[in-house]
């Protein structure tokens, strides 16, 4: 994702949910070998792209993967919400218990050019992107529009 979404999603967190920034924070100190309060000292702006390159990595994984499910929940809520009301799943304000195993191309389409127009691209991007990792349903024809579709590729808005 562009260096602006990442600390966009950093910044979101420091302001709007400390326990999950202190956590965060913590994850990239001992990644780095060092305390969390050597991070603290550092000015925000530096502080946060520290965070950013260091989230970028495969040891941090679990913590940027955290990071964004929180980000999305809080910030674009009503984005998840749009998307999975538009395929008609069943959610508690953007959250699934059960996929069903497979969409339809059309169906799935249509929600996507709808939060296309509605959402900044790249968040959009981000969603779908984690959307697709994080659940056990993997529907292929998703993951097809995110391999080919330039709009829904992370790094494609940077």
């Amino acid at each position: 994702m562009s260096p602006a979404l990442a600390n966009d999603i950093i910044t979101f967190t420091f302001e709007n949910e400390k326990p999950t920034y202190r956590a965060t924070l913590n994850a990239v100190a001992e990644s780095r070998h060092v305390r969390g309060v050597f991070l603290e000292r550092q000015p925000k702006a530096q502080r946060h792209a520290t965070m950013a390159a260091s989230l970028a990595k495969p040891n941090l994984e679990l913590a940027a993967g955290n990071l964004i499910r929180i980000w999305l929940l809080k910030k674009y809520k009503s984005m998840l919400v749009d998307f999975l009301n538009t395929l008609e799943i069943k959610n508690e304000d953007g959250v699934v218990e059960d996929l069903p195993a497979s969409m339809d191309d059309a169906k799935l389409k249509s929600a996507i050019e709808s939060l296309l127009g509605k959402y900044l691209p790249e968040a959009v991007a981000v969603y779908l992107n984690a959307f697709n990792d994080m659940n056990e349903a993997n529907w292929p024809n998703l993951k097809s529009l995110l391999e080919n579709d330039s709009r829904l590729q992370l790094g494609a808005h940077a």
